[in-house]
């Protein structure tokens, strides 16, 4: 049962518009990925958490394959509190949310629709083949991010040496003969 909008959670024209659905690996894996209010809802119902807290849970919920970051997180507890699904206080220095009775609600709808728990969808996703190369080209970037600010000149004319062969060589998958 879908309640509108994106994923059961019910936002509608209003989250799309202020947050959309792009990004650098196309509208499918961002959709799929995208249901964050969903999972702090989920995450809420087990126990009361600040931002950092939820951000750490979904990265150990998917196995490390979904890294939610601050700027996800934050605007979507912001996002959920206007909707009156969670409430924020003050506990220790740090904005402890919970789910009010309509959280509740809306986290029962979810769970009778039967949808796996977005973190299980991001962690089946990432053993899909675009799930493994986007993991293998993300760690590439990673690695020449490393190389761009600690590596001497020297070291950095290699690394885009590299980075130049690996494109011609994917390039080449693709120009291979699959007929045969």
């Amino acid at each position: 049962m879908r309640m509108g909008g994106i994923g059961a959670w019910g936002a509608g024209p209003r989250w799309r518009i202020r947050h959309g659905l792009g990004g650098p690996w196309g509208p499918v894996a961002r959709a799929r990925r995208g249901d964050v209010p969903a999972a702090v809802l989920i995450l809420l119902s087990d126990r009361p958490m600040h931002g950092y807290q939820v951000i750490q849970e979904l990265e150990n919920r998917s196995g490390g394959a979904w890294r939610v970051s601050p700027g996800s997180v934050y605007p979507t507890l912001q996002f959920l509190e206007e909707e009156g699904l969670i409430s924020g206080q003050e506990v220790e220095g740090r904005r402890v949310y919970s789910l009010t009775e309509a959280g509740r609600a809306r986290v029962d709808a979810i769970r009778q629709a039967g949808q796996p728990a977005p973190w299980e969808e991001v962690a089946a996703e990432g053993d899909q083949p675009l799930g493994i190369l986007r993991r293998a080209a993300f760690q590439l970037v990673a690695a020449a991010m490393q190389v761009s600010q600690a590596g001497s000149r020297d070291q950095v004319d290699r690394a885009v040496a590299i980075l130049d062969e690996a494109r011609r060589k994917l390039y080449a998958i693709l120009a291979e003969d699959t007929a045969s």
